[in-house]
């Protein structure tokens, strides 16, 4: 058992972390986002209903947990107001003893989302400032939380009863022993270091950024989880080597609803990509794997994974952020044989179909970790946990 645990994506966002971190905050104290802003929507559905987080710790939802936004985010005031407001209005509690904003994170300013939108469009961003307000953080002309909400402004009365010293209340917390759940935005492809730059978001999304965006030490990270879907999406411009365009990929994106959670876009879908999950467990040190939306393959005949890239007659076996490789190279696949049943209600991994655990068993072959949970669909019920050592 782990008394904090790490939670994010393998691929390139949208990897349903909303949904685990929802499951896992039912036995956490505490939820702490680390980086990026409202660009990154988590969905989560509770009794039936849908919410919509892009700000917001997704532990709000469950009563007595302590939720922290870190100082490694960028906060758009106007959209933490609102998303606030919304919560109460669906009779969630959001008070300051169960959300903390950190003094230290920046503030998204509208000029910047105003520069966003002109200038980053081919990057395939958002459009929300995230860029601009991390870049004026890094050349130190940013403000910070702690500098607007001492000014008079429409926010800052609604907001500064929130804010704190997140890296001091967070140390105290795990010092006491308290399960800490680091809940992950984006996923690590979109690391600005170790992701597809410049096709990448402007902030450390794998575990390393934990430290940094929070103010903790490595060694207090017990446990690092990641999220990555059964097969792969991405949302935007940028390479993407396994992608599928035709009816397979058209059948994937209409049942796996594939379709941003912030910006509502058509995300494109691909095969699992062995060298992709190889890579992002290396960087991030994971220790386990999260597989998602492993129902939406039922009914295909045929399933691929990608094994290796053919780049000019050269095969490659381990990833690399090179675009050249990544935009011209040749997917190498393993064909491994699909299943007709649906699975979305199945209880336990012994039940699923034969091929199902197959394919389950072969991700862990070529990744190197086991798998721990596996999502069956957006409710909290569709969950079969394999592995109890890796969590609460």
């Amino acid at each position: 058992m782990a008394n904090t645990i790490a939670v994010v994506g393998m691929q390139f966002g949208d990897e349903g972390k909303g949904k685990i971190i929802d499951y896992l905050a039912e036995t956490a104290d505490v939820v702490a986002r680390f980086n990026g802003g409202n660009n990154a929507g988590h969905t989560i559905v509770v009794n039936n209903k849908e919410f919509i987080s892009h700000l917001v710790p997704s532990g709000i939802l469950h009563k007595g947990k302590i939720n922290i936004i870190g100082n490694g985010l960028v906060v758009d005031p106007k959209v933490l107001t609102e998303e606030i407001k919304e919560l109460k209005d669906k009779n969630v509690k959001v008070t300051p003893d169960n959300l903390i904003i950190s003094e230290n994170a920046h503030i998204i300013l509208e000029k910047y989302i105003a520069e966003d939108k002109e200038k980053n469009r081919h990057l395939g961003t958002t459009s929300r400032g995230v860029g601009p307000a991390y870049a004026a953080k890094t050349s130190r002309s940013g403000i910070r939380v702690m500098d607007f909400t001492s000014q008079d402004n429409k926010f800052s009365k609604e907001l500064k009863p929130f804010v704190k010293n997140t890296t001091l209340i967070i140390n105290e917390l795990i010092d006491k022993n308290k399960k800490v759940l680091f809940e992950g935005a984006q996923g690590a492809l979109l690391d600005i270091d170790h992701g597809t730059y410049p096709y990448v978001t402007s902030s450390n999304v794998i575990v390393g950024g934990i430290c940094t965006g929070l103010g903790i030490g490595p060694k207090k990270i017990s446990r690092a989880l990641g999220v990555g879907k059964a097969y792969v999406t991405r949302v935007g411009a940028g390479p993407f080597p396994t992608e599928v365009k035709e009816d397979i990929g058209k059948h994937l994106q209409g049942k796996g609803k594939e379709f941003g959670a912030t910006t509502g876009r058509p995300r494109q879908v691909g095969w699992f990509d062995a060298l992709m999950g190889k890579y992002a467990v290396m960087i991030n040190g994971l220790d386990a794997l999260i597989l998602t939306k492993l129902d939406i393959l039922s009914g295909l005949k045929k399933i691929k994974i990608c094994v290796g890239y053919k780049h000019k007659d050269k095969i490659i076996k381990n990833f690399t952020t090179n675009l050249d490789v990544l935009e011209n190279c040749e997917p190498i696949y393993e064909d491994l044989p699909g299943w007709n049943e649906d699975i979305s209600n199945i209880k336990g991994f012994q039940k699923l179909p034969e091929n199902a655990k197959k394919y389950i068993k072969r991700i862990e072959q070529l990744l190197g970790i086991p798998v721990c949970i596996v999502s069956l669909g957006p409710d909290r019920e569709q969950t079969i946990i394999m592995k109890e050592e890796f969590l609460f």
